[in-house]
């Protein structure tokens, strides 16, 4: 995977006909907002890796756009560190009064995908996936004494956590479709292979990013290219995504983004091993295992967990209108850089340094420390603020409750809260 110096960077833009082909590229978390310069200059394979043939970027953007593949297995393994804290006892204070209005934290509601799977936004996890068609998805995240597997087959749709022996069951034509129309295992906005993060991470070209082939590699045994994005911006948090697509058949194999801070990736995701055959049937089938208790997505309604989200949704209405009242989020800057400002629903800050110990009694000791290892407090010609910080969506809250993110730096938020 050596880098390759006859990949270069330069400033032809993709032309208008192939726009469709270049549809895809935007970081993961800012979706919309990136645009790429196109190097046309193909790229040799360096020592060491496969000897493939030559290739522009603009050919493989268009190879992914026009692959058609949907027939797969295989294991990914798929590491987040997005540098928050960990999250340890927090996640245990605020989970606990959720558990305790269900049958003792180990109901069904343990196995409903959209719980389960936002675990995947952190930490290290082990995936076993497989498809055949858009009707017909398995995946199974692998723990070390247990698996949470979800299924889609059809109509029906099931997800069973070993751990605490609970199914859920969704039937009907709507069981897997997304808003869109498109069948789906895994709910809407949770990618959880290359290619879904790929097709996330590559939108438009318009000149705010670089986008080279950068040599070959050799990825669960397959042959590919390594598609390279950098912003040519200064100030975003993104350093570069790196994209190895398979060769062959244009899939994506292997999607890593770097912090431009360095280190370690903000998201890994690649095959370990992966066949492009046809899935046995068995892969798609489910029986509930023996003494699981079976939840079904209308009993879970009249359990009161809809109750739960319609009270949620009711106050999320409210705020919103709230919030229209202060005008949509404005968009600052181009690109990599852009950032959204607007006003928190009814104009509320942090609380101040003389009401925070009234206003922080009810908080967990650990979520409080949570807060504050996230924050750095900041002033400029805006006022004062905190910056909450990861290592690629950075935010700043005003203390007159206006918001500023975007995946850019701390300085940059700054500098924009300053201008506006």
């Amino acid at each position: 995977m050596a880098p390759n110096d006859s990949a270069e960077t330069n400033g032809t833009a993709a032309r208008p006909g192939r726009r469709k082909a270049a549809r895809y590229i935007v970081p993961v978390a800012v979706a919309g907002v990136a645009a790429a310069t196109i190097g046309l200059v193909p790229a040799l394979a360096s020592s060491g890796d496969p000897d493939l043939p030559k290739i522009t970027a603009q050919e493989l953007i268009e190879k992914i756009a026009a692959s058609d593949t949907e027939q797969f297995s295989g294991t990914v393994k798929i590491s987040t560190d997005l540098g928050i804290p960990s999250m340890g006892g927090l996640a245990g204070s605020f989970l606990s009064g959720a558990a305790e209005g269900g049958d003792g934290g180990k109901d069904a509601s343990s196995a409903d995908p959209q719980a389960k799977l936002t675990e995947l936004a952190s930490g290290t996890h082990t995936l076993r996936v497989a498809a055949d068609g858009p009707d017909k998805q398995r995946l199974s995240v692998l723990d070390d004494t247990s698996e949470y597997s979800l299924i889609h087959n059809g109509d029906q749709v099931w997800a069973y956590d070993s751990g605490s022996n609970a199914v859920y069951h969704a039937d009907g034509k709507g069981a897997g479709k997304a808003p869109h129309g498109k069948e789906q295992a895994a709910p809407e906005g949770v990618p959880t292979t290359p290619k879904a993060l790929a097709e996330q991470a590559l939108k438009a070209a318009d000149g705010t990013t670089s986008v080279t082939v950068d040599g070959t590699a050799r990825i669960a045994g397959r042959d590919a290219y390594r598609l390279v994005l950098k912003p040519e911006q200064k100030g975003s948090t993104v350093g570069s995504i790196t994209v190895a697509v398979d060769a062959e058949n244009g899939v994506p194999l292997k999607f890593t983004l770097r912090p431009s801070s360095g280190g370690k990736a903000v998201v890994d995701a690649g095959f370990t091993s992966v066949d492009f055959g046809k899935p046995a049937a068995s892969s798609f089938a489910f029986t509930p295992p023996k003494g699981a208790k079976i939840t079904e997505a209308d009993d879970a309604k009249a359990e009161g967990h809809e109750k739960e989200a319609r009270k949620a949704a009711e106050k999320a209405q409210g705020d919103l209108g709230k919030f229209e009242g202060e005008g949509a989020p404005k968009i600052i800057g181009k690109g990599w850089n852009s950032i959204a400002e607007f006003k928190t629903p009814g104009g509320a800050a942090l609380p101040s340094e003389a009401s925070k110990s009234e206003a922080s009694k009810g908080v967990p000791a650990e979520a409080q420390q949570f807060l504050d290892a996230l924050g750095d407090k900041v002033s400029g010609k805006f006022g004062s603020g905190t910056v909450f910080k990861t290592r690629l969506i950075n935010a700043l809250m005003t203390d007159d409750g206006r918001v500023y993110v975007g995946a850019v730096t701390k300085d940059a938020l700054v500098a924009a809260a300053n201008a506006g």
